[in-house]
């Protein structure tokens, strides 16, 4: 299995899901941190992996998403975007909805 294909599995396995540097318990840079504090207020769960200890998926993931950064957050196997746009679609209320019709626990 190719590490594109594993990221392929991961994203149609866990209908949300964050990649990000570190854990959510012990998230390792601030972008990460803002992600996590976000995505708590909705009060859904969600999948994650750390990058830190995946270094194919940190390298690959960016060309499969066409988004240089992390943490990306996909709902649905689709990319919602970075820190900053969880942040703002926590703020204006759109994110909760898709949250909800993924099924986040």
């Amino acid at each position: 299995m190719t590490t594109e294909d594993k990221i392929r599995k991961q994203l149609s396995d866990n209908p949300v899901l964050l990649y990000m540097k570190g854990t959510p318990e012990d998230p390792k840079c601030g972008f990460s941190r803002n992600a996590v504090e976000a995505l708590k207020t909705t009060g859904k769960g969600y999948a994650f992996v750390n990058v830190l200890e995946a270094p194919f998926i940190r390298e690959k993931l960016p060309s499969v998403s066409n988004w240089p950064t992390f943490p990306q957050l996909f709902i649905g196997g689709e990319l919602v975007g970075g820190s900053d746009v969880i942040v703002a679609m926590i703020e204006d209320g759109s994110l909760q909805p898709m949250l909800e019709s993924a099924g986040g626990a």
